[in-house]
């Protein structure tokens, strides 16, 4: 049984790589909603419908994000009409968003997206970090900006200089969270960036201490790293590491998930850095395709089983 926390394409990925090598039930996607907003109306889970899309193999692998196939009449008429057209609704990816709001006025978010995924054919479990509503303020030298204003309005530009979660103290773990992260033979911390995927997910009340108790019993706790030869894939990562005065290399994101990692997963080209004091595994990270997600999900459950007592 393997729990992986997830956020983001690469999140998304990896999941996607893991699933690739595991009988189906033997994993939990815990994915990051800190990023879900309204639009327009409608309640969109980016991070969720990555996921999704990726495990059932409907992403567009160009873009990194939505469905492949995707039509933009929506957005044309949308522009036309002068609408915000800075965050992009496909046509396909539209379908997924009209269908959560409406089913959100009688589910909760988890009875939704389980709906979704048993839909579309994904035989593994795929929860939110929470039903309750979790928002992300990120604190920048122009002051607190929404998520998506953030990342999507401004391409995060602005200097980062932390976040705040609004509304995480009064949420609960999603049903399921902790009891996965219990059961779990192993925990892998996907290459999804620290800040904004990663820590969302761990500060809701209980899910990072039993991430730590899972630790404590011999649990491996990996931690996958989203930084290539210094440079991050996709995302702000490695800018938001040089912001915070940090170097986006192993030994760095080893101190970040200190509380927690018990081994990390690096790239080749980061080999020759200084590396910490934890079991190092190092291989290909970057997965281009299917093929190089599955690639890595083998690699990953390896090391995991080299680690077990």
């Amino acid at each position: 049984m393997i729990v992986a926390l997830a956020g983001g394409v690469g999140g998304a990925r990896m999941a996607a790589g893991l699933a690739a090598c595991l009988p189906g039930g033997d994993l939990t996607v815990v994915v990051n909603t800190g990023d879900d907003f309204e639009h327009l109306g409608l309640a969109i889970s980016p991070d969720i419908d990555s996921v999704l899309y990726t495990l059932a193999g409907l992403n567009d692998t160009v873009r990194g994000w939505g469905q492949s196939g995707e039509t933009w009449a929506f957005m044309e008429a949308l522009g036309k009409l002068g609408g915000p057209d800075w965050f992009l609704l496909g046509d396909r990816d539209l379908a997924t968003h009209v269908l959560r709001t409406e089913r959100l006025r009688r589910q909760t978010l988890s009875e939704v997206t389980e709906g979704f995924a048993r839909q579309l054919s994904i035989p593994h479990t795929v929860l939110p970090m929470s039903d309750d509503p979790v928002r992300t303020i990120v604190l920048t030298d122009e002051g607190e900006l929404p998520f998506q204003e953030y990342f999507v309005s401004r391409q995060a530009r602005p200097v980062y200089k932390g976040l705040r979660l609004e509304g995480v103290e009064a949420a609960r773990a999603a049903p399921g969270v902790i009891e996965a992260i219990r059961k779990a033979n192993a925990i892998v911390v996907c290459p999804s960036n620290p800040w904004l995927s990663i820590a969302p997910i761990l500060r809701v009340p209980g899910i990072e201490a039993e991430v730590q108790a899972a630790r404590e019993r011999g649990c491996p706790v990996v931690a996958v790293s989203p930084f290539i030869g210094g440079q991050a894939v996709k995302g702000p990562a490695a800018k938001i590491m040089h912001e915070l005065g940090l170097e986006p290399t192993p030994a760095a994101l080893a101190r970040l998930y200190d509380d927690f990692a018990t081994a990390l997963v690096i790239d080749n080209q980061d080999a020759q850095q200084a590396l910490p004091a934890i079991p190092v595994h190092v291989t290909d990270t970057l997965m281009r395709d299917a093929a190089g997600q599955a690639r890595l999900g083998r690699d990953v459950l390896v090391f995991v089983r080299a680690l077990r007592p």
